[in-house]
């Protein structure tokens, strides 16, 4: 989906570079616009959190981004009756999440924590999928809070926690903004300091997947997989030299 000007009224779109990629991208990187997902966490019809994730979007989206947005509502709680990854939700949820190369979490701050919404959505998203898959691993993350108060950074900084626990790379910038109901104005993000944050966060998020997403299973390679790698094969080729990791040799 492409976005003209006139979706970004906000944005002074002269000082918006384009990514450079040839300063960014891998050599066999996939080529394909960043695949960016965003959840928000809360289900009111006027969510302040899903206006910016959808503001974020604009941005990502005029930064060259396929971006896709779920919809919560529905989604059961992890270990409610009746609740299993056969759940409709439960199942486009972990389908996108295998699809994004870079996520956008962006909660409101409810109790000075995350909301539940929030966290249900993360803890359905598994660590290990399909095949062995990791949904989660070696992605981007950018995190965004909404307050109805005074500024915080509590929703942030627990997010940062659950992103390195999902083992993924979230990047340095993020957004807070704070008296959200005062912000918005028509459901829109105008022109100010947290419009000009938000556009900063997307587009450092855009440049670290760029950087991230060719060289991933570079990055994630570890020690102690390559040695289990290793074990393994020495158990069913005991004579054999294992090749476990790109350029490394390890033998029994």
């Amino acid at each position: 989906m492409t976005v003209s000007d006139e979706d970004l009224p906000a944005l002074v779109h002269p000082a918006l570079a384009q990514p450079d990629i040839s300063l960014l991208a891998a050599p066999d990187d996939p080529g394909h616009p960043p695949r960016i997902l965003l959840l928000y966490g809360s289900l009111r019809d006027e969510s302040y959190s899903r206006r910016a994730a959808e503001e974020a979007a604009r941005i990502l989206r005029a930064l060259g981004c396929d971006t896709k947005l779920f919809d919560p509502h529905g989604l059961p709680l992890v270990d409610d009756t009746g609740a299993s990854p056969d759940h409709p939700k439960v199942a486009e949820l972990r389908e996108l999440a295998i699809w994004s190369e870079g996520m956008v979490w962006s909660s409101p701050e409810r109790h000075g924590a995350m909301t539940g919404v929030m966290k249900t959505q993360i803890d359905w998203i598994p660590l290990s999928g399909k095949g062995g898959i990791r949904p989660t691993q070696g992605k981007t993350l950018a995190v965004m809070q909404i307050s109805g108060g005074s500024q915080s950074f509590n929703a942030v900084n627990q997010m940062r926690i659950l992103g390195r626990w999902m083992r993924m790379l979230t990047i340095p910038n993020q957004s807070s903004i704070p008296k959200a109901w005062l912000e918005f104005k028509n459901g829109r993000l105008p022109a100010g300091p947290f419009y000009a944050r938000v556009v900063d966060v997307m587009e450092e998020l855009v440049k670290f997947t760029w950087l991230v997403r060719g060289r991933k299973d570079y990055l994630v390679d570890r020690y102690s997989s390559a040695l289990k790698m290793s074990k393994q094969s020495m158990r069913g080729c005991p004579n054999q030299t294992t090749k476990a990791r790109k350029g490394i040799y390890i033998s029994g």
